[in-house]
């Protein structure tokens, strides 16, 4: 079983900056996809960005604005957050889908960003 151990995240004043990063330990399978998602209060959990290997999809909210990197090696994945946004406000948790299909989640990390 993949556990995923998210740190970084906090509160920060609009226009700020804050990074994430999330490793996983256990058994881990070969990981193809990692990722990033969001969820603020009242709204559904949303797609920050994702990486299958090649290029970054970002969500368009966070575009310019956010990076996504992967260590393959020691299976983590950071999230860079620059010029951050009231709206940027949620909980964020990490994502790593196996080979097989198999979906891991972190247990989330709050970012707060004041205006």
């Amino acid at each position: 079983q993949v556990r995923l151990m998210e740190s970084g995240g906090g509160s920060v004043q609009a226009g700020g900056s804050l990074s994430l990063s999330c490793a996983a330990s256990g058994s881990i399978p070969y990981i193809k996809v990692m990722g990033w998602y969001r969820q603020a209060p009242g709204k559904q959990r949303e797609l920050v960005a994702t990486n299958s290997g090649g290029s970054t999809i970002y969500a368009d909210s966070v575009k310019g604005r956010f990076t996504m990197s992967r260590d393959n090696a020691n299976v983590i994945v950071y999230l860079q957050m620059n010029s951050l946004k009231p709206e940027d406000t949620a909980v964020y948790f990490c994502n790593m889908k196996s080979w097989t299909d198999r979906d891991s989640w972190g247990q989330g990390t709050q970012v707060t960003v004041s205006s």
